[in-house]
C-alpha cells in the first residue's frame, strides 16, 4: 500500500484496518479498525485531517481530502461508494454515500441517512437523520432510510476486507 508521510504528520492506520496495495494515504489520516480503504482510492491528509471511524468501507476511486480550516469526518459503521469526494465535511455514524457523489465543505451527513449516487451537497448543507439527499444540487426526502439499509453494507465490506486480508496475493 502506499502510505506517506508528510512532514511530520504519519498516517494512524488500525491494525485490523485494511488499505487495499493501490491505495494511497497520505499524512494526517486516521483510519479506525476494520475498516476498508479500496484500490485507487486517495486519502490526502495535506493542510487539515481525515478522520475514517471504525467499520466503515471507502470503496474504489473516492477521494477524500481536507481543508486548513475544515477537516474531513467519516464516522463508525458508513458506506462511502465508488468514486465518492469528500472534502472538508462530516459523515456521521451509520450513512451511506452513494457512488459518485460529491460532498462539499461544512456539510453534514448526519447519522442513518443515504447520499443518493452522483447527488451534489453544496457547502454548509445538512442531510437530516433518516433523510436521503438527491440530485444536482441535493435536495432532501425526509424518513426514508433505516439502520438496516446501511448496516447490510457494512457487514458485507467488513468481511470481504478480513478476506481480502487473508487471501489477496499479487502474481506478477
Amino acid at each position: 500500500m502506499a502510505v506517506y508521510a508528510l512532514g511530520g504528520a504519519e498516517p494512524r492506520i488500525h491494525p485490523t484496518a485494511f488499505v487495499h496495495p493501490q491505495a494511497t494515504v497520505i499524512g494526517n489520516v486516521e483510519i479506525g479498525a476494520d475498516s476498508s480503504i479500496w484500490p485507487s482510492a486517495v486519502l490526502r491528509g495535506d493542510e487539515g485531517f481525515i478522520r475514517i471511524g471504525s467499520r466503515t468501507s471507502v470503496q474504489d476511486c473516492s477521494v477524500l481530502h481536507t481543508t486548513a480550516e475544515q477537516p474531513t469526518i467519516v464516522g463508525d459503521e458508513c458506506v462511502i461508494g465508488h468514486i465518492v469526494h469528500l472534502e472538508g465535511c462530516t459523515v456521521e455514524n451509520r450513512a451511506l454515500v452513494g457512488n459518485g457523489a460529491v460532498v462539499l465543505h461544512r456539510a453534514v451527513i448526519r447519522s442513518c441517512s443515504l447520499v443518493a449516487s452522483n447527488a451534489v451537497v453544496p457547502n454548509d448543507m445538512e442531510v437530516p437523520t433518516g433523510a436521503m439527499a438527491l440530485g444536482v444540487p441535493a435536495k432532501i426526502r425526509e424518513g426514508k432510510v433505516t439502520v438496516d439499509m446501511i448496516i447490510d453494507g457494512v457487514e458485507a465490506y467488513v468481511e470481504r476486507a478480513r478476506m481480502y486480508r487473508s487471501q489477496l496475493r499479487r502474481l506478477d
